[in-house]
């Protein structure tokens, strides 16, 4: 088999929840993402089979370097005689993106990580649906199969969202907050993470003891900084937040500030999360080596999807295991079900899930709940976006 034709296009997305009574506003920041689908020449019910996927969440678009690096690199990989990008059943419906990567990755310098990866890492996701309806199995089945891993059903996920309402009064802000919060709850989930770090630490304190009245107990509460903190901010934030004993602190600094991170896992008592700004191997292995993480009691966010995908992804956990982490410590970011997927494959601790941010690509496929913060995961033939129908219509446009 061989990819015949790279579709792709950018699409709005909004962090805020949908909520009664949410005023009405902008996208969310003008955040965006790209869209992906990967047409393939094997033909199935008079259809073409079609791999979708997307560059996650919280980046830039990447449509440009789709068109000018990435895609043609793919589809001249079939091209080449000496390319072997089928997976070991060797069937000649086969597909094995691990084999395809260093195509995609072909003349690349090292260093630069910044959005390339996340070009890759949207080809990448598109790869794995596309090869798991090739070999007729959910993708977390057929990458555990590929690693020689036994395959979970069903993966521990946490619902984030919580991002601060423009244009409206603390109080109001706190309210909707409090109602999005609730609706988590409503939707089985057991633990919730808000985001923090954009207004006055006055305000953020306000919000998080707001979510936590509904939470009834830290140790379910995550906050994510957004990276926002420094110098004196940071020092504040943390000894303010560690009376509160939340579930983890995540992102309090610069993403490559690792003498700040380090000084405050001295300090700080409760679990740090951090990596969901870092993008690569290299960058992961600085953050073991000089940002102060303890092993057993902080978390690792990295994104699948921005590290340049699933291979990129592999290395960064095991290269965490052989410095004496389980994968347990491992939550991906993306809120997705891919990163869902990525997670039941390997092994780690849980996933973010997005509920009711970032629509279409948050939460789980339509009909299917999450019970006492468990999500059990499609069992269809790739990743399962189809079974969401406002996502099936979207990657209808591409397909």
């Amino acid at each position: 088999m061989r990819v015949v034709e790279v579709r792709h296009r950018n699409v709005p997305l909004s962090r805020f929840a949908p909520v009664p009574a949410a005023p009405p506003g902008p996208a969310g920041g003008a955040l965006a993402t790209t869209v992906v689908a990967l047409v393939s020449d094997v033909v199935r019910a008079g259809r073409p089979v079609v791999g979708y996927g997307f560059a996650s969440v919280g980046r830039a678009p990447v449509g440009g370097l789709l068109d000018e690096r990435f895609a043609d690199r793919l589809l001249a990989a079939f091209d080449r005689p000496d390319a072997d990008t089928g997976g070991d059943d060797g069937g000649t419906d086969d597909l094995d993106p691990f084999a395809l990567w260093p195509h995609l990755m072909a003349g690349e310098k090292p260093g630069g990580h910044g959005e390339r990866c996340v070009a890759v890492g949207c080809l990448d996701m598109a790869l794995w649906d596309l090869a798991g309806k090739l070999a007729g199995e959910p993708v977390h089945h057929l990458l555990a199969r590929r690693l020689g891993r036994p395959p979970r059903d069903g993966v521990r996920v946490y619902a984030a969202g919580g991002y601060r309402y423009p244009d409206v009064d603390p109080a109001t802000d706190r309210r909707l907050l409090a109602e999005e919060v609730h609706r988590f709850l409503d939707l089985g989930h057991t633990h919730v993470k808000i985001k923090i770090a954009d207004a006055p630490l006055a305000t953020d304190l306000d919000r998080v003891d707001a979510a936590l009245a509904v939470l009834g107990d830290g140790s379910r509460l995550a906050v994510d900084a957004l990276n926002r903190y420094s110098g004196e901010s940071l020092t504040t934030a943390a000894d303010a937040l560690a009376g509160r004993g939340l579930w983890w602190f995540e992102d309090p600094c610069d993403p490559l500030d690792l003498v700040a991170l380090a000084d405050l896992a001295r300090s700080y008592p409760g679990p740090l999360a951090a990596g969901e700004a870092l993008f690569s191997l290299p960058d992961a292995r600085n953050l073991l080596r000089y940002g102060g993480l303890r092993p057993g009691h902080d978390r690792l966010v990295f994104d699948p999807v921005h590290c340049y995908g699933v291979p990129e992804y592999v290395r960064i956990v095991e290269e965490f295991e052989r410095a004496g982490w389980t994968r347990d410590a491992f939550w991906p970011h993306g809120g997705h079900l891919f990163a869902v997927h990525v997670a039941a494959a390997l092994g780690l601790g849980g996933a973010e899930l997005a509920p009711l941010a970032f629509q279409p690509f948050g939460g789980p496929p339509d009909g299917v709940t999450v019970r006492d913060g468990l999500l059990a995961l499609p069992q269809e033939p790739g990743i399962g976006f189809e079974r969401r129908r406002a996502l099936r219509d979207l990657f209808a446009t591409l397909a």
